[in-house]
């Protein structure tokens, strides 16, 4: 059995990764899930969260815009929308970006075509602050 885990993280603007890690814990679409070297092949999506990888006793944290999961032969690949390292977030940003959504949310119906979109950057703000919030960038 390996000892690592090759990942592969891109974005379609970059390569966002290309890392030996220890651990990977993500978000999929039915539930968080980890992997560790020896992981049987597996392939899902991905929602809007968190993305942790280990390396070398150091724990690193993304937030991540929806995409799919890979796992073959101790080598993951993953492909998202968008990827952020937790230092790499500009909080204030974030933080703006969760007051527009939340109050376009108090305005709209669950009916309303927009809804669902305003949901999704409520989300993905809650996720930016989180994240961020474990780099210390506060």
């Amino acid at each position: 059995m390996a000892e690592k885990l090759k990942l592969e993280l891109v974005t379609p603007y970059k390569k966002v990764l290309s890392e030996e890690v220890d651990e990977i814990t993500a978000a999929g679409a039915i539930g968080e899930f980890g992997v560790l070297p020896g992981h049987a092949p597996f392939l899902t999506s991905l929602r809007i969260g968190e993305f942790v990888y280990k390396k070398d006793g150091a724990v690193s944290h993304l937030a991540v815009n929806w995409g799919y999961f890979e796992v073959e032969d101790d080598k993951v690949t993953v492909l998202v929308q968008t990827a952020e390292r937790a230092d790499e977030i500009d909080l204030e940003r974030a933080k703006a970006a969760l007051g527009r959504a939340e109050e376009a949310l108090k305005r709209l119906n669950p009916e309303d075509k927009q809804f669902r979109v305003y949901e999704a950057a409520l989300e993905r703000a809650v996720t930016r602050i989180q994240v961020a919030g474990k780099s210390g960038n506060r």
